[in-house]
């Protein structure tokens, strides 16, 4: 089958000596991050503290651009962090949990680092509301929407869950949310990049994630989009000096608030990691998501449809339309299997409750899908064997 997207294969030197089936943990690394990097080695011992005014300063507001026009933000509503969890710190340092309206709603297929945040903010007032799932793959969604109510504050939830790659009802969710005067915080850590979105179309309030995964962009930059109208209202008490609106008049006393996305930032911004990640957006930009979106649909019903045969436990929607990049597939000892898969150069990931997660990106080629099953094929009957 002919692919055009293979021709982006030669920019990704990892995929030269492995099956790179881990897009979901770490996107692959663009060959560009070299000359990144270099560039920003260059310009440091070059021009010094000069690199401030001449580059470093409003990097994060052109990479939270580059970010949000992947998700159609307006310009200027995407600011950056260092990780997702900072993202949701930010947000909720905006929020009074004093009154009434203090409920925070989210479901127990969060990723832990989410929910470990929301709970410790019930010190603050918080009330947190869980909703469990039923079989460990989706999250009921008449009962997420039904816990939404005139006293939830906030819900933060993830618009494709990690561990089964099942897509929410983002929509149903802000609209309910809306309804009864709550917000919501869109985590499109697993979406961006490989699932279209469109943060206008779905009127979020807010939409957080990282570039480490789909996006190929790195460890150490979160984005954190927050709706225009919001933006020029809302005051974060996770501020710093970056968030003031004359950073360098080094005024004392309290912060006087700068034009978003400069008022959601605090600190000095992650310069190398800011650098790092343009190669993989400019990539992911060219390429398209809807493109990137289509195949991934086709290569990953390639992957459930082998789990099928062989009888493994597939942790993944069939649908589709229902389901991110990762194929999850719990086969007889999938720990053992996904170290095994390592060890032969075939990069996947295992987590709990999920098996073995298989997540072709663009640069994958069908005949790596076929490599990954077969090698498990291979393990199950040599350790069948060692059994005997």
């Amino acid at each position: 089958m002919s692919d055009d997207l293979l021709r982006y294969r030669s920019e990704f030197p990892i995929l030269d000596r492995t099956t790179y089936l881990i897009s979901n943990s770490l996107g692959a690394m663009p060959r560009a991050v070299y000359d990144a990097m270099k560039g920003y080695a260059d310009i440091w011992a070059t021009r010094g503290v000069r690199a401030w005014e001449e580059r470093w300063w409003m990097l994060a507001v052109e990479i939270g651009d580059e970010i949000g026009a992947l998700m159609n933000a307006p310009k200027g509503t995407v600011s950056v962090h260092q990780n997702v969890t900072t993202c949701q710190a930010v947000v909720a340092s905006c929020l009074d949990f004093s009154g009434k309206r203090n409920k925070v709603v989210y479901s127990d297929m969060n990723f832990p680092s989410v929910m470990y945040f929301w709970e410790a903010q019930q010190s603050r007032g918080a009330r947190v509301h869980m909703v469990k799932t039923d079989d460990g793959v989706t999250v009921p969604l008449d009962r997420l929407l039904d816990a939404i109510d005139e006293t939830t504050l906030l819900v933060p939830i993830s618009h494709v869950i990690f561990r089964s790659a099942f897509i929410q009802d983002a929509k149903a969710i802000i609209e309910k949310a809306h309804k009864v005067g709550a917000m919501v915080v869109l985590d499109t850590f697993q979406s961006l990049g490989t699932v279209p979105v469109d943060v206008q179309a779905l009127n979020t309030d807010f939409a957080c994630g990282g570039v480490l995964k789909w996006l190929c962009g790195g460890p150490g930059v979160g984005y954190l989009y927050v709706r225009d109208d919001l933006g020029r209202k809302l005051e974060p008490k996770l501020t710093g000096w970056f968030a003031h609106e004359n950073s360098f008049a080094f005024a004392p006393g309290a912060i006087r608030y700068a034009d978003p996305p400069f008022r959601f930032m605090n600190g000095t911004t992650h310069i190398p990691a800011l650098e790092a990640a343009r190669p993989g957006l400019k990539i992911i930009s060219e390429v398209g998501v809807e493109k990137i979106r289509e195949k991934s649909k086709r290569q990953t019903s390639r992957l459930i449809a082998s789990a099928n045969q062989h009888g493994w436990r597939v942790n993944t929607p069939r649908d589709p339309e229902k389901r991110g990049g990762p194929v999850s597939s719990d086969m007889p000892d999938a720990q053992e299997v996904c170290r095994e898969l390592l060890k032969r150069d075939i990069m996947v990931d295992y987590r709990p409750k999920a098996g073995v997660r298989m997540s072709p990106h663009f640069y994958n080629t069908d005949e790596e899908v076929e490599r990954g099953i077969s090698a498990v094929e291979e393990i199950l009957k040599e350790r069948a064997v060692v059994a005997r």
